[in-house]
């Protein structure tokens, strides 16, 4: 018998929810006259609160019979490691919206709601154990960045990379809710662990293969990697960059999640189908990724290509055996979040909200404009190329270390060879930073730091700061979670029975 209420298992989504649905009630009583810069701060305010109870969730009880409502969600350190890391990232990406959005910019209230919307989704993303609330989840989340993409309506950039956004990843869930569809006809049910133990002796071997496939195709595209990455350069460019620091991070930290519990607790006995195709697919993202990202000259299509590639370096810890991959996936995912979310507010500061200045050439000089933002960028850019003392360095030692382990030494060669690559374009942008202006061309005005965003960047440098020189206590959150989910609970239901609450079943 479960000793605590449902709610308390899916307590992060309730706070976010009911933050949402304040914000949007707030925004419409108050006058059309009023700013709505304060909604910002009650949506930060919720994000936090939220980070706090998924915190708290790690002193529930879990393991086999402690599920949330109807057996759909657990909680386990799995879910509360990648809430907390969805919460800080929406947290940092209000605290940046509130200081670079324009006064006068349209529906502030419900782009604050959006973001606090689509949080409820990713969170519920990394905890549903039921594959119907898996879509349902992430139908949620993929909504809620759709519009956010074209927030930016009065250029055309914006309402493209809305539109190609929203048919790319339609078709894109097509895919894996096919996908669900035929598993559910190979076992008769949609409950995760359930199928896990009912794959091995379903009939039908070649549904489970098909399904499995069309799954894959389905959570790949929402991370951006190779060869579901088309949609990446353009969204990034047409949306605002606040938004491109969330859907950069947070999204694909929910897909991450979601891939991670498929392959390791729904398809622990298929790892020799899915674990060479992954290794393909790593190999293509970084390649193509890095190659790409050589020839752009502006920064956020170079920083798109760079986020496929570093899909690539992530996708490499899937070739590690057992927890030790699960773990060096979700410190990798955490370490990338940190920088690449600083890396957006720099950018977002320094281009603008209009971006009137997105090429590389237009940064140059910004250390003697901003020393500030200069050293900042320039630091980020350091951790992305992976050199030691920042998070991107641990990053990936631990996920090619985790590739060695598991017996992929070409892949983690191949990975090496890639970052030294991708050096060149990182190191690109950082000299034309430290590099003196053109006396010829006017020197832009020094951009300004508020509060809200100071804090932002702070939390974004503190985290790449700790987590590449005192990494232990994230590295052992992340062990953590890789062994929930190596044991999964034996079914307690029979095939058929997903809706099923498992402790009120015999």
């Amino acid at each position: 018998m479960n000793p605590v209420p449902d709610i308390f298992r899916i307590l992060p989504e309730v706070i976010l929810t009911l933050t949402g649905v304040a914000v949007m009630l707030t925004d419409a009583t108050l006058p059309p006259a009023w700013p709505r810069r304060s909604l910002g701060w009650v949506a930060a305010l919720g994000t936090t609160v939220a980070l706090w109870a998924s915190l708290w969730q790690l002193s529930l009880p879990t393991g086999a019979g402690y599920f949330g409502p109807y057996g759909t969600v657990e909680t386990s350190p799995f879910t509360v490691f990648f809430h907390v890391l969805i919460c800080g990232i929406v947290l940092v990406s209000l605290l940046l919206s509130l200081d670079t959005l324009p006064e006068d910019s349209h529906h502030q209230g419900e782009y604050y709601a959006l973001i606090v919307f689509g949080a409820v989704g990713m969170c519920l993303l990394t905890g549903a154990v039921e594959l119907l609330v898996v879509f349902v989840a992430l139908e949620i989340s993929s909504i809620a960045t759709y519009v956010l993409a074209g927030y930016r309506k009065q250029t055309g950039r914006g309402p493209e990379a809305a539109i190609k956004y929203f048919l790319l990843g339609s078709f894109a869930t097509g895919f894996l809710l096919y996908g669900v569809a035929l598993i559910f006809g190979a076992t008769g049910t949609t409950q995760i662990y359930q199928i896990a133990h009912l794959l091995p002796g379903a009939q039908n071997q070649s549904f489970v293969l098909a399904g499995l496939g069309l799954m894959l195709v389905g959570i790949l595209f929402k991370v951006s990697a190779a060869p579901f990455h088309v949609w990446t350069p353009d969204v990034y460019e047409g949306a605002p960059s606040p938004v491109v620091a969330l859907m950069s991070t947070a999204p694909k930290a929910a897909a991450f999640a979601l891939l991670l519990r498929v392959v390791y607790e729904m398809f622990p006995t298929f790892r020799s189908v899915w674990s060479p195709l992954l290794w393909a697919i790593a190999v293509l993202s970084m390649t193509v990724g890095n190659l790409v990202a050589l020839r752009q000259q502006n920064v956020k299509r170079m920083l798109a290509y760079s986020s496929i590639a570093h899909a690539g370096y992530l996708l490499a810890a899937f070739a590690g055996l057992g927890s030790s991959g699960i773990a060096a996936a979700a410190f990798y995912t955490a370490a990338y979040a940190a920088m690449n979310v600083g890396i957006f507010a720099v950018v977002t500061l320094v281009a603008g909200y209009d971006e009137k200045l997105p090429l590389i050439e237009d940064f140059r000089g910004l250390i003697y404009r901003s020393p500030l933002l200069g050293g900042l960028l320039i630091f980020f850019l350091v951790s992305l190329v992976g050199i030691p003392f920042t998070g991107g360095f641990f990053g990936k030692f631990y996920s090619f270390s985790a590739a060695v382990g598991g017996g992929a030494i070409w892949l983690a060669i191949i990975g090496l060879l890639n970052s030294g690559l991708a050096a060149a374009y990182y190191l690109r942008l950082a000299l034309a930073v430290a590099n003196r202006p053109l006396e010829q061309k006017p020197a832009a005005p020094a951009p300004q730091v508020g509060v809200a965003v100071g804090a932002a960047l702070l939390l974004a440098v503190a985290a790449t700061l700790v987590l590449g020189i005192v990494p232990g206590d994230v590295l052992r959150a992340a062990q953590a979670a890789g062994h929930t989910l190596q044991a999964p609970p034996a079914p307690s239901a029979a095939p058929g029975a997903a809706l099923m609450d498992p402790h009120q079943l015999p």
